[in-house]
């Protein structure tokens, strides 16, 4: 019996120690695959390759913390992120919602690629593909911090793999105007901030408008003075949109939504906004109407829709705007929206106008609830446009991606001439859409063009299934608005005959019908050199330059801001049309220089 006992005894101990054993096992397994997860969260250079999606927003804007902490999701792979929480100092930084990832050859909707020739690591230059970064800390008062979101760069592309490039139409110039902010108080932008588009539409090119068509294509081409030199042609693509006169404008009916937080207390912001409204409201007519909703914790409606004979009512509102709590934008967007629509009218302008400076730290604040918030609307003829204020803890993100699915517009203001500009000197082209859904396709010839390259819209691009695919979304364009694209693009020896076919396909916004025109260029219009095009010419290929090195370009990176300077001093010995802008830009090159040559010797 004894023996029995000690025999049970010593099984029992047996099948308890082989239970530790493996509750162990499985416990080092456990560490062991977290080990590996966290080793993939970091070697995030080489992502998949997912077909982008069009006009949707791909990361999360960023709301500011308040706790010294950084959230990062490190996109281990497309289906299952890995997060990890770094600690690091509370301090005042730019942050960058980066994606990157291997330049391409093929059009972006093909998830197969060769890597472009002669490029450097994957993680110094790419054609933006899948988020890898996404920077998304907890809800909380804003402190000292701007957000932008680097889209990548455009890769060279092989004619003979993909002859297409397709993008949706921008207006939008507030990347050109965060810069000049920037370099005013003595700092050169982050990259991010740059989107090359944004600069180059920043500037009027004279192009001729069209007799009775929505839009005019303009072409013109030469060897490009930057880059790779007469290597490359420069292809300069102009479409000029219908000028309507102010006084034929569609009657308005403006909402303004206006954060009267406290961050607007900062640099005078909502001082600014004030005066930029006053200035709108002297340019409007008797039939307009003008709503007011402002937002701190919470939304409210301080100003019901008033007709502009009201000046004195509408200035008194306008006046006693003054900051306050926190920041709701999704309930300021909320009720902005319902006031814009009780009061809509058919054949008019109905838009709601955000004036912030883009943090969100109350309510849902995460992109997507207050983008399906705007997206509901959009279909019943009220669209949006933002208007940015501030720096120091501005979110550059929110307010594009705010702009992009509400049908409208993204400016920044800065000072108040950039408001005059904005508000009167543009009245009827912020206001009133001539083109909805507008995409521009270009189709080279692979017996003249070897390969091109896009210089910016890389946020824009568009599968090439989607040009004619009237249920996607594309860029909205007011009347007298025009959109500049150029390529560079490199022939083959002794090339001859078509380069390439420029097709542009729009909305009309009162009928609903399409409309699709095109024009073809030859190598025989080409320019023989750089110095024989025009001055408007010269100015968009300047400006493209000065952006593409500001960015810190893959593409740019031989280029020099002393060879931007002479060709603008240049163009303003040729031109005196709009010299006040054009001096303005040549001062922010100079500027701009001198920090380069700074950060050089430092």
């Amino acid at each position: 019996m004894r023996i029995q006992k000690l025999s049970s005894a010593l099984a029992i101990s047996i099948v308890f120690h082989i239970i530790i054993a493996i509750i162990a096992g499985f416990h080092l397994g456990t560490q062991e695959l977290h080990f590996k997860n966290l080793v993939k969260a970091e070697m995030v250079l080489l992502p998949q390759s997912p077909k982008p999606k069009v006009r949707k927003p791909v990361v999360t804007p960023v709301i500011k913390p308040t706790a010294p902490m950084r959230r990062v999701f490190v996109a281990a792979s497309n289906s299952s992120p890995q997060a990890r929480m770094l600690s690091a100092p509370s301090r005042s930084s730019i942050t960058a919602v980066v994606e990157q990832s291997q330049p391409m050859l093929h059009g972006p909707e093909k998830s197969s690629a060769r890597r472009a020739p002669g490029i450097l690591p994957l993680s110094q230059v790419g054609a933006s593909r899948s988020p890898q970064i996404v920077l998304n800390p907890p809800n909380g008062a804003a402190y000292d911090d701007v957000f932008f979101k680097d889209s990548g760069t455009n890769p060279f592309i092989d004619t003979e793999d993909d002859p297409f490039s397709t993008f949706g139409m921008d207006v939008d110039t507030a990347s050109y105007t965060v810069m000049r902010r920037f370099l005013r108080d003595e700092r050169l932008p982050p990259p991010e901030a740059v989107r090359v588009e944004e600069f180059i539409n920043t500037f009027d090119y004279n192009y001729t408008p069209p007799a009775n068509e929505a839009f005019a294509i303009h072409l013109e081409g030469a060897p490009s003075k930057f880059g790779e030199g007469k290597r490359l042609q420069l292809l300069r693509i102009g479409i000029q949109g219908r000028i309507i006169p102010d006084t034929d404008r569609k009657d308005a009916v403006l909402t303004f939504v206006i954060d009267v937080s406290g961050s607007m207390r900062m640099e005078n912001r909502l001082e600014l906004v004030k005066r930029a409204l006053t200035l709108l409201v002297e340019q409007l007519r008797p039939e307009d109407k003008i709503g007011i909703v402002v937002y701190g914790s919470d939304a409210r409606v301080i100003l019901p829709h008033t007709s502009i004979v009201n000046r004195e009512y509408i200035s008194a509102a306008i006046h006693a705007l003054a900051p306050e709590g926190a920041t709701n934008a999704e309930a300021g967007l909320r009720v902005g929206y319902k006031l814009a629509l009780q009061n809509s009218k058919p054949n008019s302008i109905n838009r709601v106008i955000l004036c912030s400076d883009g943090v969100a730290n109350v309510g849902q604040t995460g992109s997507e609830a207050i983008l399906k918030e705007i997206r509901t609307y959009v279909n019943e003829g009220v669209t949006l446009t933002t208007v940015g204020f501030g720096m120091g803890n501005y979110n550059d993100i929110l307010m594009e991606e705010l702009a992009n699915n509400g049908n409208g517009s993204y400016a920044y203001v800065d000072t108040l001439n950039e408001a005059k500009r904005i508000f009167v000197e543009n009245l009827t082209g912020t206001l009133q859409v001539i083109a909805k859904d507008a995409k521009i396709q270009v189709e080279f010839n692979p017996e003249t063009v070897s390969r091109f390259r896009l210089l910016g819209y890389e946020n824009r691009r568009l599968a090439h299934e989607d040009f004619r695919d009237d249920t996607v979304d594309a860029g909205e364009v007011g009347a007298g608005h025009s959109v500049t694209a150029l390529y560079e693009i490199k022939l083959h020896e002794n090339a001859e005959g078509k380069l390439a076919t420029v097709s542009i396909r729009h909305e009309n916004p009162d009928t609903g019908n399409v409309t699709e025109v095109n024009r073809s260029i030859s190598t025989d219009t080409l320019k023989g050199s750089f110095e024989e095009t025009t001055p408007a010419f010269q100015l968009a290929a300047s400006v493209a330059e000065f952006a593409e090195i500001l960015r810190g370009s893959f593409w740019a990176q031989e280029g020099s801001l002393e060879i931007v300077r002479e060709t603008l001093e240049g163009v303003l010995t040729k031109t005196r049309e709009h010299s006040e802008r054009n001096a303005e830009l040549l001062s922010l090159v100079r500027k701009a220089q001198r920090f380069k040559e700074h950060q050089k010797e430092g």
